[in-house]
């Protein structure tokens, strides 16, 4: 019997603690309700801004300029592949000149431009393809080194 009646009598607290509880809560909840909340400073700085990604970016690579297509064709011509006169458009009789440099310098003839045969045609890069790119050395760091190196005469 006693233990019954201390069962009873803590529910009993328990269920006041929680009316009590949920009446605050309660009154800070219509509080809210009436007023809503704004969101904070942090809040505010998280939101996307949609001019900094305005512009989308294209896919794929452009196609060269004029100039550049006139230095291939002239390469093209060069090795004897291309027999027209450079004239900075991309063509078939440059696209079939380009296929057959490719053969015969033992790449994919697919006729499109890839940086082993702007390598071969003399124009690509040096180091294309040869190892990954390196970053740049800060200039404080070259002047530091400088200084701590002995220069030869």
């Amino acid at each position: 019997m006693r233990l019954r009646t201390s069962i009873t009598a803590g529910l009993a607290l328990l269920l006041t603690a929680g009316a009590c509880s949920a009446a605050l809560t309660g009154a800070k909840g219509a509080r809210s309700a009436a007023k809503p909340a704004s969101r904070s400073a942090a809040a505010k700085s998280r939101v996307k801004k949609s001019s900094r990604h305005s512009k989308k970016r294209e896919r794929g690579q452009k196609a060269p300029a004029p100039e550049r297509i006139s230095e291939i064709q002239q390469a093209l011509a060069k090795d004897g592949s291309f027999t027209g006169t450079p004239n900075g458009k991309w063509d078939d009789s440059t696209a079939q000149a380009m296929r057959k440099f490719q053969g015969s310098h033992g790449l994919n003839p697919t006729g499109k431009l890839d940086a082993l045969t702007l390598e071969k045609l003399g124009l690509g890069s040096q180091t294309a393809g040869v190892a990954a790119p390196v970053p740049p050395i800060p200039s404080s760091a070259m002047d530091t080194k400088a200084a701590q190196t002995p220069q030869r005469q």
